[in-house]
């Protein structure tokens, strides 16, 4: 099936539907039988669903499957969310959520009969009402179906008609609600309409099934788990024509959201100034929403959008399918776990030593963003002062980064020119002080501050919205770039600098080359099996050994013949000498997955062969 989904790919998502709806109905089954299902569903249906990038639908049979095999564990996080988005009145009035109009009211014994962290489960909620805690993918994502969901879930709570378990999903989805609908406000009233750069709103939910997982992995509570729910916004940039411009306004909309909610200190990443190592580019930051709680914003470009989706930082081709970024990042975790650490060692008081540690490698000379709002400027750091808790920064007020910032990985060789330029203009008028400069040029002091930002500081001492994103540096880019300064110091050219290798070139452009949907899919359905069984420990029995062990019974693996897209059968131990003899161009370069490889390399299946000529 597999295999014959790659010519109608229409075949497994009947398949998915199909699960999904007798998840939907597991009711119905025996506890015994229906724990079978759910376990076989996590492990092998959730699996495609993701590999295929159906997050809404993998995300519902996660948390189906998970209230089947973990009610009581289900049924708590569902109450611990409950109570930690109920907006609380100060005064003791009846808390309510309103959502164009319609009102949720919940009662005392609904959300926070647990005070102290205790909480009475009740026996008696049987399999259906857990099952039916489960918010339909479809309503998730459908305005329209939301808001009839809600008024259902209202009018139910009135004649106390839904389970307790359900009236806290309805909560949660309602909360969710109210965070966009005043984000959204708030961008009507604050920003302005430019055509082409149309801004998009959504939001989700985490799944119980993803949340349990994540507090597993970090060993943290609940209310630690900034993500839980997120916004996402994205401005549209006229198919890449105004992609300068949707940058600055996604620095704007930043402002906008710190300006509406207060930002949770560490919690910002900037991945549109530094990319992830696949490409991926967003703002990510944390909030504290309307209720006090948690809620993650990511803001991106629609071309970044693009490529998140469906391009090479798409979490199932960078991380499932073996190629070059797959020991660099994982799905959306690294990043996430190392600014949840830096929160927390920050509540515990030691936030001076983690807050220079973080820049322990910043020295005079290195490039820096200046953001203003949605205004972008390039600067370079002057010194740096009193343990990198203090820097002094020139700001080139002519060089405006925007498209620089767009797309970062790209040459950067005469953006590089342009930091030692204006490196050595300072160091040549021997400007020191903060005001120093002239028309074009100033320097100003920027200090570190609980949020993990440089902040600017003016000349009575006050810290200003003002602040520097730091740029990281690849080990390439870290050696092109100072190659660079010592260049333009000594007064010789930098063209005989080259920003990459002839190899890397050809790599970029092979992995880069826009891989039609047919061959990721075939990339993905042939690793599947293998990741699957390097993901669940299956006891090898003779069994399962016939079963699972395609590659010893077949004797063979299938490769892809780029750039044509043809798909070749090789004997299983064939190497890239022998795809070259195969398709008739013996002797000349081999690509594998876009890297260049030595002949004796052998073949796995899925690989994409291409033969230089």
């Amino acid at each position: 099936m597999l295999l014959g989904m790659v010519d109608d790919p229409r075949v497994v998502l009947i398949k998915l539907a199909d699960r999904l709806h007798n998840m939907r109905t597991i009711y119905a089954l025996p506890l015994q039988k229906a724990q079978a299902v759910a376990e076989e569903t996590l492990i092998i249906w959730c699996s495609l669903a993701s590999r295929l990038g159906l997050w809404a639908l993998k995300a519902e049979l996660e948390d189906l499957c998970f209230a089947v095999l973990q009610p009581q564990i289900f049924q708590k996080m569902r109450a611990d969310l409950a109570s930690m988005w109920s907006p609380t009145s100060r005064t003791g009035n009846p808390r309510r959520l309103s959502i164009k109009g319609n009102l949720i009211h919940l009662d005392e014994n609904s959300s926070t009969a647990f005070c102290n962290g205790s909480l009475t489960f009740n026996e008696d909620v049987n399999r259906k009402d857990l099952l039916e805690a489960v918010v339909p993918f479809d309503i998730l994502l459908d305005r329209r179906k939301r808001a009839n969901y809600l008024s259902s879930i209202g009018n139910n709570l009135e004649t106390c008609k839904k389970p307790k378990v359900v009236q806290e999903a309805g909560l949660a989805l309602a909360t969710m609600v109210i965070c966009e609908e005043a984000l959204e406000r708030e961008m009507i009233i604050s920003s302005s309409y430019v055509p082409g750069m149309e801004i998009t709103l959504s939001s989700r939910l985490k799944s119980l099934y993803s949340l349990y997982s994540k507090m597993k992995r970090k060993d943290v509570s609940i209310d630690k788990v900034y993500d839980a729910r997120a916004l996402r916004v994205v401005v549209g940039d006229k198919n890449g024509t105004l992609h300068g411009p949707a940058v600055r306004c996604c620095y704007s909309l930043l402002d906008i959201v710190h300006r509406l909610w207060t930002p949770i200190d560490g919690e910002f990443d900037d991945y549109i100034i530094n990319p992830k190592p696949s490409g991926y580019q967003s703002l990510h930051t944390a909030v504290q929403g309307p209720d006090n709680s948690p809620l993650e914003v990511q803001i991106r470009t629609q071309r970044m959008h693009e490529c998140a989706e469906h391009g090479l930082a798409a979490h199932w081709l960078y991380k499932e399918t073996g190629n070059p970024f797959l020991s660099i990042d994982s799905m959306d975790e690294p990043e996430t776990e190392a600014s949840s650490y830096f929160s927390k060692n920050l509540e515990e008081g030691n936030s001076s030593d983690i807050l220079s540690s973080k820049y322990k490698s910043l020295k005079a000379g290195h490039p820096v963003l200046r953001v203003e709002g949605s205004h972008l400027l390039a600067a370079v750091i002057i010194s740096v002062e009193n343990d990198e808790r203090e820097l002094l920064v020139a700001v080139s007020f002519g060089l405006a980064a925007s498209e620089a910032v767009a797309d970062r990985r790209s040459f950067q060789i005469k953006r590089w020119e342009a930091y030692a330029r204006l490196y050595k203009k300072v160091s040549d008028e021997w400007w020191f002080e903060p005001g120093h400069g002239d028309w074009f040029t100033c320097l100003e002091k920027y200090t570190l501050c609980r949020d993990g930002m440089y902040h600017k500081q003016d000349q009575f001492g006050r810290l200003l919205p003002t602040f520097i994103q730091v740029i990281n540096f690849t080990e390439q880019e870290k050696s092109e770039y100072w190659a660079v300064v010592s260049a333009v110091f000594e007064g010789r050219q930098v063209d005989w600098i080259t920003s990459r290798s002839k190899f890397d070139l050809v790599a970029s452009t092979s992995v880069e080359a826009g891989i039609d949907n047919k061959v990721n899919l075939l990339r993905t359905m042939l690793s599947w099996e293998e990741q699957l069984r390097s993901e669940v420990n299956f006891k090898q029995t003779k069994h399962d050994v016939k079963l699972y062990d395609l590659h010893g019974s077949l004797g063979e693996v299938v490769i892809i013949c780029w750039p044509h897209g043809e798909i070749l059968r090789l004997k299983a131990g064939s190497t890239a000498t022998d795809a070259a003899q195969r398709v008739g161009l013996e002797g000349k370069l081999v690509l594998i997955n876009g890297q260049l490889v030595l002949p004796n390399t052998k073949l796995k299946d899925g690989d994409v062969v291409e033969v230089r000529i």
